[in-house]
């Protein structure tokens, strides 16, 4: 069943738990254990059974997506804007010269719901966050690192796969 995110168990556990599934996602990137890409969707269909993503939201209140030039397009048309008028708005160019947003949280969070106001034309970043099952283990553990210290579906499913495949110890 489904539950709000709860912040301070979220914290506490992120405090005790962050350097093991972190030694956990670079062990298994390097060496995957066998049968991960074939355990990690049946466990993101788990991870949603459990995390309600509308009690949380922290991905658009402390990350942002980076959008791509189709994401620009596509979204200024529906503000009927130009994309230049778009960017010069509400984006800018992080230290990887990716287009992101200029503030946190999400100019398009409604803070009262924690819904997307754009949400069917949202960035495909967004679409596919937290990417649990998005491509191979060994092409995504990276993000999952990163991702951990924000969102508690992520932190779920790695809690998950060390229960799963243990904690890799050499």
């Amino acid at each position: 069943m489904q539950q709000a995110v709860n912040f301070r168990s979220f914290a506490r556990k992120l405090s005790i738990y962050r350097k093991s599934f972190r030694q956990f996602l670079n062990r298994s990137e390097k060496t995957p254990p066998r049968g991960i890409d074939k355990i990690t969707p049946i466990i993101e269909k788990e991870v949603w059974k459990e995390v309600d993503c509308l009690t949380c939201a922290n991905c658009c209140k402390k990350m942002t997506p980076t959008f791509t030039e189709k994401d620009l397009k596509r979204i200024s048309a529906h503000f009927n804007q130009t994309p230049e008028a778009f960017r010069k708005q509400w984006l800018k160019k992080d230290s990887n010269k990716d287009l992101v947003n200029k503030n946190q949280p999400c100019q398009f969070l409604n803070l009262k719901d924690n819904k997307c106001s754009i949400y069917a034309i949202r960035p495909e970043d967004c679409s596919g966050f937290p990417h649990l099952s998005k491509r191979k283990w060994t092409e995504y553990a990276y993000v999952h690192k990163q991702n951990i210290d924000y969102c508690p579906a992520t932190f779920k499913m790695v809690e998950k796969m060390v229960a799963q495949f243990g904690d890799l110890k050499k």
